[in-house]
């Protein structure tokens, strides 16, 4: 049985972290972002007091892309979602499992944001990172790693937000899963990379897999991608690519020139072949209004910003699609009820299937509690963009930086000078994020953004003194 829980402080902090080159996707092009900190101290039954935390970047312009909003102001309404969970969280209330108190203010935290103008990813945003450091501090307090965690239930997931699915298949397919040591990387390729960039990274990395964004333009996105996919056929014989194209294709038919190109077009024969899947090409608001059509028969669809509710998910499969996107940003409890879903599809004969993807993840937390997400499902190669666009643990303390190369030296290394993410042989390894209690973390919050409370959002300790 899943024990029950008391939060009795939530502290959110920042620090800006920049990036050493500009990220594009879409219509924005990101050069450092702010990353949150969420501290969390609860009481949970039976083991007493306990403490996690969580990271995530504060990313501009991708969970509302509405034009007439600015990046800042983008950013300002993930840290109203924040404010507006952790005020829910805190609510007094009779102590819950995990999942319960989540699914006790998923909805209301919804309906205030949108009530304050917030689209629903964004309104997600605060209770899914609130949800991460909760689940931290239950496995610190129960001293379990997050595997044994997740397998056993202890975080109490039911099927109360997903009626398609059972307590029975939630419970088995957690109890099914087996996580792998490592994963391997899928590189992403962004709008303003230059082709130029790909072979030093192959060759020092022993990259197999590839994420590449697209325009929108049919035109402009097959060139690009006819010269990446020439590169790569010189460079590695065993590669295999996604394509992002975060809701640039205006339409169906845009999406069907870009899939009749790479069907026909003889410049694109390795990109067809080495195809796993297309990531979101049709605007979030569209993307419900019409089957996929024969492009879905060709080839697998996947959701990403679309996925902005526990309903998503079997909506597009009905529409033809194939999969959805798993990001902690996004929620961790929909990243595991869907993968249920997933499997439970599979085996009444509709293929369908969880992806892993990165919304700039951060060395340390971020990325640790993503890659064991992924880990978890069974995914096999996870987008693992954050660290290319970043240098390493550039912008935390040398303390922090090296308590973390200290708890995982197979996921770090130190190289000049600065301590970041290894990559060999196309992996990174991840058998320690099992090897302490917490989430992903050998860690110990108190030595994470040293000191909560002390930035943005104030502790509930500080308010009260």
């Amino acid at each position: 049985m899943a024990p029950k829980i008391t939060i009795r402080d939530i502290a959110i902090t920042e620090r800006p972290v920049r990036f050493t080159h500009p990220f594009r996707f879409g219509v924005v092009t990101v050069e450092g972002a702010n990353e949150a900190f969420i501290h969390v101290e609860m009481e949970v039954e039976g083991c007493g007091r306990s403490r996690g935390a969580t990271a995530e970047l504060l990313v501009p312009k991708w969970f509302n892309k509405n034009p007439v909003r600015t990046p800042d102001e983008t950013v300002d309404e993930l840290r109203r979602s924040l404010a507006i969970a952790r005020a829910l969280y805190l609510e007094p209330g009779k102590p819950e499992s995990a999942f319960g108190l989540h699914a006790a203010c998923y909805q209301r935290a919804i309906d205030a944001c949108i009530g304050e103008g917030l689209p629903p990813l964004a309104a997600a945003y605060g209770g899914a990172l609130i949800d991460k450091a909760i689940l931290d501090a239950l496995l610190r307090a129960m001293k379990l790693d997050v595997f044994a965690g997740l397998s056993r239930n202890v975080i109490g997931l039911d099927s109360r937000l997903t009626p398609d699915l059972s307590d029975n298949e939630i419970g088995g397919f957690l109890s099914s899963r087996q996580p792998q040591g490592s994963l391997f990387v899928r590189h992403t390729v962004g709008l303003v990379d230059p082709v130029e960039s790909i072979p030093p990274l192959v060759r020092e990395q022993g990259l197999r897999y590839f994420k590449i964004k697209l325009g929108g333009d049919p035109d402009v996105d097959r060139a690009r991608l006819a010269d990446i996919t020439r590169v790569l056929d010189a460079l590695t014989p065993d590669y295999r690519i996604t394509l992002d194209a975060n809701e640039q294709y205006r339409d169906a038919n845009a999406l069907r020139s870009l899939a009749d190109a790479l069907l026909h077009d003889e410049a694109l024969v390795s990109a067809n072949q080495r195809l796993v899947y297309i990531e979101q090409p049709l605007p979030r608001e569209t993307t419900f209004d019409a089957p996929l059509g024969d492009v879905g028969k060709s080839f697998a669809v996947i959701i990403d910003e679309a996925d902005d509710s526990y309903a998503a998910f079997p909506k597009a499969v009905a529409l033809g699609y194939r999969g959805i996107s798993s990001k902690s940003c996004k929620g961790i409890y929909k990243s595991l009820l869907n993968g249920a879903r997933a499997a439970r599809m599979t085996a009444f004969g509709t293929r369908a299937f969880v992806a892993a993807e990165d919304l700039t993840c951060q060395a340390g937390l971020a990325v640790q509690q993503d890659s064991a997400l992924a880990a978890f499902h069974g995914i096999v190669h996870c987008e693992r963009n954050g660290h290319h666009y970043a240098n390493g643990f550039a912008a935390a303390p040398a303390r922090e930086a090296e308590a973390f190369l200290a708890a995982h030296p197979d996921l770090y290394e130190k190289s000049d000078g600065q301590i970041r993410i290894r990559v060999s042989g196309g992996k990174i390894e991840i058998g320690s994020l099992s090897q302490s209690p917490g989430f992903a973390s050998g860690v110990d919050p108190s030595l994470i953004n040293s000191a909560p409370g002390a930035a943005g959002i104030q502790s509930t300790k500080e308010m009260a003194s």
